[in-house]
């Protein structure tokens, strides 16, 4: 990525503090330097879908107008603002477990469509005729997706999880979940997976669920008349995050029909800020989503889905097996940690690779995403056909309860190219949805349907394809990709030491499982959750937290989770949980520098334009002076977008008078609430005369009054902390000794990001 960034442009909000521009100094990663522009699209790292970034503001404004708002507010406006939070919670569930099931239905649909045309003409030995419709169909498909990310929305591909993260953490890229990109990101995905690439729905289904609660909670939407008083508490960014959080927590929900799962993994992998009534609301929410799937699914066993039948949601039963173990199975389950941990870390390794070298072809232009992704279904196609011929025919076993070869679509029996009473047990993994293999490769080993060199194959395939799979121009999750090859090297592992373990194949499949999730993407808690919900078996417990946190641990030992690699690749400006350790070596007021722009009381108006005009900052220190009060004093903090509305509303005066009371009565606190979708005042649309440059206005009463502060002594690494603990996006510094100006200057986001630190000092060694 440094070697292909140098030629575009990046930009990030409020950098260095609100009123200073900065020298930054030579940095070592260019999507962080000073005026270049952010890149939110997950398959173009670099050089295409550039968008500025700026922070979202969390924290409650406390001026005069909202307290006036709050003092006003009615008991039954706060009831019908409870109601609301959890009527929308309500919505979000239902919602998303409308598009869970739709996409499930759909693919399960076209998938069975493709995979029993090909079948048919295999069993009348079309070989070729028969490869040309599997390719072909899956061709189709395929650029299908591609072409509505390309085109439509390039923030809809790849997972999304990265890019709600870094929502959550307060970075706000425009697009990432637009309705456009919630549209594309349903029906790509459906493409995608249907077109049998090695992709996953689940991790989409997150994104899906964060931009189902980010549209319903803008607040209304005043172009089709939702413009109800009560729709108004939800124009800020504080109540949407609640939302997103609820809506990526019932996207694990409706993934893997796992309500308790999604709770865990919106706490323990997308939220930065949590707190209790939101556990309440997103436990509310993806017990929504578990009723609706449930009531979906009881609807299908009659017959009225199609090929959907019972499957599709996927729900992995393997606790017909008993889950006896003694010390060697103990010993090949630390082995499997640690070889998942191995694994786990090379995979992030070779991802971070592949999607630098496809940033370089995905910044060609729309088209040369397209031509990627069909190359890659190609590839994908000739595997799933071409790698089964070599494995041999194997005769049906004696006394089977289900049909040997199997019939239809799904099963462990394909039939292939084998004679009567024999099946291909390669082709029951290849030929068949991901779900379904993974079904399979769950299944009890009883029969012993897979054997050695075939699991080998499958791993190594599935390995290397999940790879280059991910970053092309198709929503994609990893959920899965990693699920089925770490079943697979588990499922080998149970078959190595079959004859002195205790434990199932199959439950061996399901720790390989775990043990490959834990070292990619560096879950414990959620994952095991998930995992134990997926499965249905709770005597799995002990071992699987031991296999996750044994993979966990040697994977935090070669690189980050791949989520994390991710958002730091696009440039993101992620606030991490705990502060570098050199920042110990700093204070707060070692990073702030100026000039710093800073407004009176009762200001000009053409020094609140002239500011606006020059700067991109979205906060100003206001400071009364004499004759307001005997010496300055700091006032507050007031925001770019509110001076922008107030300037709209010309309540301006000849003389530097104070004129709050005025203002009070022409504007409303839901006069300055956040627009959805960033509609909201520009600069270039103010039309203000040269007689009104030289005017007066009373900043006052939307002057934040109480900013949180810290002393420019306090070090750097407990700012960080607090910082990102409070959600917050400006933090005021404050000189320690009296007699010098009220302020020193303003941390933002950009202040705490490494490259910046070490730029203004680069003789620190960031490893002590």
């Amino acid at each position: 990525m440094e070697d292909h960034a140098e030629d575009h442009d990046i930009e990030i909000e409020g950098y260095g503090g609100i009123g200073e521009e900065k020298e930054f100094g030579s940095m070592k990663e260019p999507l962080l330097l000073r005026n270049r522009q952010n890149n939110t699209s997950q398959i173009a790292i670099v050089g295409a879908n550039v968008c500025p970034i700026e922070s979202l503001d969390y924290e409650i404004v406390e001026n005069e107008l909202f307290k006036q708002d709050w003092r006003a507010r009615k008991k039954n406006e706060i009831v019908q603002y409870v109601v609301l939070k959890w009527t929308l919670a309500l919505l979000i569930g239902f919602s998303t477990g409308v598009v869970a099931f739709f996409s499930n239905l759909a693919v399960e649909n076209i998938a069975g469509f493709k995979l029993l045309l090909t079948n048919s003409l295999m069993l009348r030995a079309n070989y070729y005729q028969a490869f040309g419709a599997f390719a072909g169909c899956n061709a189709v498909l395929a650029v299908a997706a591609a072409t509505l990310c390309a085109y439509g929305a390039p923030a809809a591909a790849g997972s999304g999880i990265p890019e709600v993260k870094a929502y959550l953490n307060g970075v706000d890229a425009p697009s990432i979940l637009a309705p456009s990109t919630l549209f594309v990101k349903i029906f790509g995905s459906i493409f995608g997976v249907a077109a049998g690439l090695v992709v996953g729905k689940e991790g989409p289904m997150v994104h899906t669920g964060a931009c189902i609660a980010a549209f319903l909670g803008q607040g209304g939407s005043r172009r089709y008349h939702l413009t109800w008083r009560w729709l108004r508490h939800f124009k800020n960014d504080r109540d949407r995050r609640d939302l997103v959080t609820c809506g990526a927590a019932a996207g694990v929900a409706a993934a893997f029909r796992a309500p308790v799962g999604g709770v865990l993994f919106a706490l323990e992998e997308a939220a930065s800020w949590w707190r209790s009534a939101l556990l309440w609301r997103t436990f509310f929410t993806t017990a929504v989503v578990a009723v609706v799937l449930r009531g979906f699914m009881d609807f299908c066993k009659s017959g009225n889905c199609g090929l959907f039948g019972e499957g599709g949601l996927i729900m992995f039963d393997v606790n017909s097996s008993t889950a006896n173990y003694g010390t060697p199975d103990l010993l090949a389950i630390i082995f499997l940690g640690v070889l998942g941990g191995l694994l786990g870390s090379f995979y992030n390794y070779l991802v971070d690779k592949v999607l630098r070298t496809y940033s370089i072809i995905n910044e060609k232009g729309p088209i040369f995403k397209v031509i990627l992704v069909l190359c890659i279904s190609l590839l994908t196609s000739c595997c799933s056909y071409g790698l089964p011929w070599l494995s041999a025919c194997t005769p049906c076993p004696p006394h089977l309860m289900e049909q040997c070869p199997t019939a239809g679509r799904s099963g462990n029996y394909k039939n292939f190219q084998c004679p009567p009473h024999q099946y291909n047990d390669l082709a029951s993994l290849f030929f068949n949805t991901n779900d379904d293999a993974i079904k399979n490769l769950l299944s009890p080993g009883i029969t012993k349907q897979f054997h050695i060199p075939t699991l080998l194959v499958f791993f190594s395939a599935i390995f290397f394809l999940g790879i280059v799979t991910y970053g092309i121009a198709v929503p994609s999750g990893l959920f899965i990709p990693v699920i089925l090859a770490g079943a697979s090297y588990g499922r080998l592992v149970g078959r190595l030491l079959g004859s002195i373990s205790q434990l199932d194949a199959g439950l061996f499949a399901l720790l390989g499982a775990a043990s490959f999730l834990g070292g990619t993407m560096r879950m414990t808690v959620s994952l095991c959750v998930i995992l134990l919900e997926l499965t249905n078996d709770l005597l799995m417990l002990p071992l699987m937290m031991l296999v996750l946190l044994i993979s966990k641990t040697v994977a935090d030992c070669f690189n980050k989770g791949v989520y994390d690699q991710i958002v730091k690749m696009k440039g993101l400006p992620y606030m991490e949980a705990h502060a570098e350790p050199y920042m110990r070596q700093l204070v707060a007021g070692d990073v702030v520098s100026g000039p710093l722009f800073t407004f009176s009381g009762v200001e000009k108006v053409g020094n609140i334009w002239h500011a606006l005009k020059i700067t991109r900052h979205n906060a100003f220190p206001v400071i009364d002076e004499p004759p307001y009060t005997d010496a300055p004093e700091l006032c507050g903090l007031v925001l770019r977008s509110h001076l922008l509305v107030l300037l709209k509303g010309k309540k301006f005066t000849k003389h530097k008078v104070m004129t709050g009371s005025e203002i009070m009565r022409r504007f409303k606190a839901h006069d300055f609430a956040k627009a959805g979708s960033g509609k909201g005042v520009r600069l270039e649309e103010l039309e203000i005369s040269e007689e009104e440059m030289e005017m007066y206005v009373d900043l006052h009463p939307i002057t934040n009054t109480s900013p949180y502060t810290v002393v420019e002594t306090m070090s750097l690494a407990k700012a960080a902390v607090l910082f990102r603990e409070l959600g917050l996006r400006h933090l005021l510094v404050v000189p320690k000794t009296p007699g010098r100006p009220p302020i020193v200057g303003i941390l933002t986001r950009h202040d705490f990001v490494p490259e910046h630190i070490l730029g203004l000092y680069p003789h620190i060694n960031p490893h002590k």
